[in-house]
């Protein structure tokens, strides 16, 4: 038996911050003790969100013109990444909601918000090139997010370490078909 000669403080929940919890209840699951990282948290899942959306129209485009012998397989697995991109701009804008915050679609800020770039490429090499440059950039982009979030937001940052997992299976899936490619 182990003995322990160092006092510990026992694990035991704070009566005022579940007191704190009780009140101001039109903000949903924002509580009083969420912290000030609220808005740099909505920054960057609103950045993050222009990311996912210009990746759901990149992989469309490539989609729809992808041609060639072994384009049909790949185009189906554009279309595939594009509805998983999709879902994840879904959950991070439902987030960003839930965070008192509007996620922002102004399709006229996309680009310029968003970590990767478009691409209208028409050879189906320089699209699975393209594609996975982004899902490398979004991998890099959500790690940081991640690490900015710490334990800020525990809620967030288990999404984005969700869709960081998938992000890293497409570029898996990209990188091994630029080896069949060659």
């Amino acid at each position: 038996m182990r003995h322990s000669t160092s006092p510990h403080k026992p694990l035991v929940l704070d009566q005022q911050r579940l007191d704190a919890a009780k009140q101001s209840l039109d903000d949903g699951a924002v509580t009083p003790d969420f912290g000030p990282w609220r808005e740099d948290i909505i920054q960057l899942l609103n950045d993050s969100l222009a990311t996912e959306l210009v990746c759901v129209l990149r992989y469309k485009r490539h989609h729809f013109t992808a041609t060639g012998l072994e384009s049909p397989a790949i185009a189906n697995e554009f279309l595939v990444h594009a509805n998983e991109e999709q879902a994840h701009a879904d959950r991070i804008a439902q987030r960003i909601v839930q965070l008192g915050g509007e996620p922002d679609l102004n399709p006229d800020s996309l680009t310029q918000r968003s970590h990767v770039d478009y691409n209208d490429e028409l050879d189906l090499h320089a699209m699975i090139r393209a594609n996975l440059v982004a899902e490398r950039v979004a991998i890099e982009a959500y790690t940081q997010v991640i690490d900015l979030i710490g334990d800020k937001d525990h809620t967030t940052r288990r999404m984005i370490e969700q869709i960081l997992e998938q992000e890293q299976e497409h570029a898996d899936e990209l990188s091994d078909w630029m080896k069949k490619a060659k």
